[in-house]
């Protein structure tokens, strides 16, 4: 009998894609997160934690654990990433059942960010989340709202990730 857990698991990148499949493989292992949210009228509120990537589905994807060091249980959420080589854009699932946040995205490399935007964009009001400022041991996260249908941008949520290990 196979072990479930054992098919989602992942050695490494797919060979034929690894290229295209360490956009977000760069960030296989474990990080410590800084996190600061920010509102528009100034105030900010600053969080801990971490955040676990690995390679599932025969290294066809990679998924992650982001929580807070101070974390209630199952105060937690996942994000699956899977790479689509036919549009060449990865379509990116975000799940935190606690909070009932589900998002459904598409990523793509963006000159040298990682930009993941919610589909569908409603209205004006658009989101994106970004990684950026990538090096082997560290990233900066932005979370961005923009009502003005991506005119402008208001950056509500920033996180510096540093590696812990793996990679």
């Amino acid at each position: 009998m196979t072990d479930a857990f054992e098919l989602l698991r992942g050695d490494g990148p797919y060979a034929p894609q690894a290229e295209k499949l360490m956009t977000y493989g760069q960030f296989v292992g474990s990080w410590d997160i800084d996190a600061t949210w920010f509102t528009p009228s100034g105030e900010t509120r600053r969080v801990t934690g971490q955040w676990h990537f690995a390679w599932v589905l025969g290294g066809r994807g990679v998924q992650d654990v982001l929580f807070a060091s101070s974390h209630e249980p199952h105060q937690y959420g996942t994000t699956l990433r899977a790479y689509d080589p036919e549009q060449d854009v990865w379509h990116v699932t975000w799940m935190q059942p606690y909070g009932g946040e589900f998002d459904h995205l598409i990523g793509r490399q963006v000159g040298d960010r990682i930009v993941q935007e919610m589909l569908p964009a409603e209205g004006d009001e658009r989101r994106r989340w970004s990684f950026t400022q990538i090096t082997p041991s560290s990233f900066v996260w932005l979370g961005e709202v923009s009502n003005d249908g991506g005119a402008t941008w208001f950056v509500e949520q920033r996180m510096r990730g540093t590696r812990r290990s793996g990679g």
